[in-house]
């Protein structure tokens, strides 16, 4: 947790406070960002003490809030993964025009949509009870107090999460979108025309599309477990532990650790910015106009 909300904290002030930061690949950082920092301070805390507890202590109201916001969150987070991975096939793939077909406009766009579909599914999904329709008799005979499980059937299974909204279709789109992108890049290195700042142009947004490649691999990587795991439970009659159901949830939670650290290794802007929070000098007067790397 505390990773996770300094790591993501200290990337919303960086691109929020330089100016030099605000692009709209950037953008969308923030905005996953502030969604991992979310999920750290808002989620995390109550999972966290109903993992070492062993029961929750909130109700099923809370709990019913708490299990949508998480789905809320995670969704959040895919649905910005596929805007930045269109946004990076814009990039290296029609380099002359992404300046005006990617603007900071359209970043935010992709944001309020990010957001505005996350919410509506997860929170028409549970409130409406959708995901539990024809699970009521099952439900009840294992109810206890103290416990909050998220269940979805089989139908909503099949006919919404897998395939449509949540996850396979995101992560597949990604996927394909980045190998298309590694495609292009290669046919180009084979043909490098243009001057030599064009040249350098490139070879950073192709390395911010590597980067950003790999924020995607280790979402895919620590989220692809308990989708699976929650799209076989139906089918089985919920018969997966719930301490390993837990464990995958937690795995997932790792995501928003990573990410910032991912940006550490692979931005040198993180790092001088991450410098420039600890000894303070983002205080200081005309801070905001700081150069970060070289354009």
């Amino acid at each position: 947790m505390l990773v996770t909300i300094l790591g993501n904290g200290v990337v919303i002030i960086s691109i929020a406070h330089i100016k030099q930061l605000h692009t709209p690949t950037n953008t969308l950082i923030m905005s996953l960002a502030v969604a991992d920092l979310l999920l750290g301070v808002t989620v995390m805390p109550f999972s966290t003490m109903r993992a070492v507890e062993g029961c929750w202590y909130f109700g099923d109201a809370f709990c019913l809030l708490h299990s949508s916001f998480d789905m809320f969150l995670t969704s959040v987070s895919i649905f910005h993964l596929v805007f930045i991975a269109i946004d990076r096939y814009e990039a290296v793939c029609s380099p002359l025009r992404y300046s005006t077909k990617i603007t900071i406009p359209i970043a935010w766009l992709m944001v309020f949509a990010s957001w505005a579909v996350a919410a509506l599914y997860s929170y028409c999904l549970l409130y409406s009870k959708a995901n539990v329709r024809g699970l009521d008799e099952f439900i009840a005979s294992i109810y206890c107090l103290g416990s909050c499980n998220l269940f979805l059937n089989a139908l909503w299974v099949l006919s919404t999460v897998s395939s449509v909204i949540s996850f396979y279709i995101p992560g597949v789109g990604m996927i394909s979108i980045y190998l298309k992108i590694f495609l292009i890049a290669q046919r180009k290195a084979h043909s490098i025309h243009g001057t030599t700042n064009q040249n350098s142009v490139g070879k950073s947004q192709r390395k911010a599309t590597k980067t950003l490649g790999i924020i995607m691999r280790v979402f895919l990587s620590f989220w692809t477990a308990f989708y699976l795991q929650q799209s076989i439970d139906p089918f089985i009659q919920y018969s997966i532990p719930p301490l390993l159901g837990d464990t995958l949830v937690w795995f997932g939670y790792l995501n928003s650790a990573f990410n910032p650290i991912v940006y550490a290794f692979f931005y040198t802007w993180f790092r001088r910015a991450l410098r420039i929070n600890i000894s303070d000098h983002i205080f200081h007067r005309g801070s905001c106009r700081f150069r970060l790397y070289s354009e």
